[in-house]
């Protein structure tokens, strides 16, 4: 769902090709043997080979198996080495876990209490993207309590009139929900999202730029829905302030992708789409 347009983002840029992975097509063909075992791919089958030869091949097999075990179980014996190789691995890796432990207070539901830190702010990022692009932030009432929890005070009440200006009435009827964000009796609209990966562009003590990349599942459950649940991969870009300690965010922008080739998965029923969004809670993201 777009912070800035209808909630579904360019329904051309989903799908994909469907053949873009395939087999090369080459085949194998085995040529006809010659007569007289004279050619070159056929002829005669060659006689059994000598006790000698084959006691060298079995000798043969055997070293190579045991250089085989060696190999797989080198390393295995030293362990303060392999930490130290895992762990340079870890830092070299943008995506990899840093180790920080999760924050450990929630404020109306939202984590809050981020580590002053590059990761700290990675973190605060990802949980605060999964709340701005939330069903939540559709509903006036609880949007009011999510800006004074995310946003940085100075930028608040900016920020939430921009929102109340996207999220508005028309907004509304055209999900498909009510004045208050509610969907219709028996059906359930769904907007949540899953940050796949962060990056921090610009970090100091006072401010971080942070990309979180993002995918999502959004729309109405019911058989009839004009908006059916579909799914959507963006990129939001948050400018974080590091006041009152903890990071708040001060800017937000959002773009498409990036966005893999649509799978081939068998698509959910209404029923299955709304009783998994009431069965499968959300996570704490930590960096």
């Amino acid at each position: 769902m777009s912070l800035g347009d209808d909630g579904y983002g360019d329904s051309g840029s989903r799908g994909g090709d469907g053949g873009a992975y395939g087999g090369t097509g080459q085949t194998r063909t085995r040529l006809p043997e010659q007569a007289g075992g004279s050619g070159v791919y056929g002829g005669a089958r060659r006689g059994r080979p000598s006790s000698s030869r084959s006691l060298v091949t079995v000798v043969g097999v055997v070293v190579l198996l045991i250089a085989a075990i060696a190999f797989a179980n080198r390393g295995g014996g030293d362990d303060s080495t392999d930490a130290a190789s895992s762990g340079d691995k870890a830092k070299s890796a943008a995506t990899a876990p840093s180790g920080e432990q999760p924050v450990g207070i929630k404020t109306g539901g939202i984590p809050s209490g981020f580590a002053h830190s590059e990761q700290g702010a990675e973190s605060a990022a990802a949980n605060y993207a999964m709340v701005l692009v939330s069903a939540d932030i559709l509903k006036p009432a609880r949007r009011t309590e999510i800006v004074s929890q995310v946003f940085d005070a100075d930028k608040a009440s900016e920020l939430a009139s921009n929102l109340d200006q996207v999220y508005n009435k028309s907004f509304l009827d055209k999900v498909g929900l009510d004045e208050n964000g509610d969907a219709p009796k028996g059906t359930t609209y769904v907007s949540r999202t899953m940050p796949v990966g962060t990056r921090a562009t610009e970090h100091s003590d006072t401010a971080a730029t942070v990309e979180v990349w993002c995918t999502g599942v959004f729309g109405m459950t019911g058989e009839n829905s004009a908006n059916p649940v579909t799914s959507d991969w963006f990129t939001l870009t948050l400018g974080l302030r590091w006041t009152d300690g903890d990071w708040k965010v001060g800017s937000f922008s959002q773009k498409e992708g990036p966005a893999p080739v649509n799978g081939d998965n068998r698509v959910s029923t209404s029923d299955e789409i709304s009783k998994a969004v009431e069965e499968y809670g959300g996570f704490t993201y930590a960096r």
